[in-house]
């Protein structure tokens, strides 16, 4: 069994890393006033190929109406 190559660490960076061309806080506005990202199952992707449909999906169903929770009210 061969023995793990130890590399030395070092706190240079790599002469291929290359961030001479990259913007500060670019998204930084974007990341502050924050995101919902929701995962859909694969099943569920395939019938929603993009955002819009999901969203068009989701007001037809708050139009009919509140949805009942499971959840017990305070």
């Amino acid at each position: 069994m061969k023995k793990a190559t130890v590399r030395p660490k070092t706190t240079e960076m790599r002469p291929e890393y290359d961030f001479s061309g990259g913007v500060r806080g670019k998204y930084a506005a974007a990341y502050q006033s924050g995101t919902n990202v929701v995962l859909l199952d694969p099943d569920l992707a395939e019938v929603f190929p993009d955002s819009k449909s999901v969203n068009d999906a989701l007001r037809t169903v708050v139009a009919t109406g509140p949805l009942s929770s499971s959840r017990p009210q305070r």
